[in-house]
């Protein structure tokens, strides 16, 4: 059982690792981030909220955005469209943003991967970039129960100005016949979907929608298919970790989604939803405070899914 005092315990035990990590400096506006920072929330199926931390200092939710942006794409092309000639779900073992995949099978591994993530944005609705990005900001608030849930103009500035290598991806997919749609706009709405601010309270709710058969906790609004929910659990589990997903179901054992933002969000099927942040990142691009937070949680609690 989760309480308070055993939060608590959890972020003292993380906090002794955020000095090892760093912060994802190839981005030049999230190089500026104190790494120090540490922040966990825990949200129940029935809606009960526990946090320690920095749990409500925002950060930009980066690849968990990856979680709405397939939502939004399995309720606009269907799942077995979309993971029978678009994207896979099977683990690739490679960094996010490698293209070695690509060259001997086009279809991305994944949606987690970027590859995957960018042909998952090319086949949500919408006349260009700033629609699907509604249709997207809409949809995170609903995830997140947070009205407030805004763009970063200077980190979506700031990943499109540098963002080069997502740009290689996206045109080998449009060349492959992969990514549908003018490459630009649909790199534009990745950008933008990656640059949202989030906390780590935020992210526990999209974690508990996911773990509540994708029923929001507090609105009882149905957002998610309960199977497709399910799916989503499960790759979250294999892929949601980047390169570091084995080590992490090891060690670990949730389904969890990282970001290079430094949150990472959980999903405990019927019981609850956790989000952690902390900027300090490990070399596969994942919170190493919030992975100590998250081992330290699984051991005393006993709830990992082996």
């Amino acid at each position: 059982m989760l309480t308070q005092a055993l939060l608590h315990d959890s972020l003292k035990y993380g906090k002794c690792f955020t000095s090892l990590g760093k912060s994802a400096d190839y981005i030049p506006e999230l190089a500026r981030i104190n790494k120090h920072r540490l922040g966990v929330c825990a949200v129940s199926c029935q809606g009960e909220i526990l946090e320690e931390g920095d749990s409500r200092i925002p950060f930009t939710i980066q690849s968990i955005s990856k979680l709405a942006s397939l939502i939004l794409a399995i309720r606009d092309l269907g799942a077995e469209s979309l993971f029978q000639d678009k994207v896979g779900v099977e683990p690739t073992g490679d960094p996010f943003n490698s293209i070695i995949k690509l060259e001997t099978k086009t279809r991305p591994f994944n949606p987690f991967i970027n590859a995957g993530a960018i042909t998952v944005a090319s086949c949500i609705q919408g006349a260009n970039s700033n629609e699907k990005f509604q249709r997207f900001l809409e949809f995170i608030r609903k995830l997140c129960h947070n009205c407030d849930i805004t763009l970063n103009e200077s980190v979506y500035q700031s990943e499109k100005a540098t963002g080069d290598r997502n740009r290689a991806l996206a045109y080998y997919l449009k060349a492959s016949g992969i990514l549908e749609g003018d490459v630009e706009e649909c790199l534009d709405f990745y950008f933008k979907m990656c640059s949202v601010n989030v906390t780590a309270v935020d992210i526990a709710c999209l974690g508990a929608v996911l773990a509540n058969e994708g029923t929001c906790p507090f609105t009882k609004e149905k957002l998610i298919e309960p199977a497709n929910a399910k799916a989503i659990r499960a790759l979250m589990l294999t892929c949601g970790m980047y390169d570091g997903s084995g080590t992490f179901a090891m060690t670990v054992g949730f389904p969890a989604k990282s970001g290079v933002g430094g949150g990472i969000t959980v999903s405990i099927a019927k019981q609850m939803g956790i989000g952690v942040y902390g900027p300090a990142l490990d070399e596969r691009g994942n919170s190493l405070g919030g992975i100590k937070i998250l081992e330290y949680l699984s051991e005393k609690m006993e709830c990992t899914l082996f």
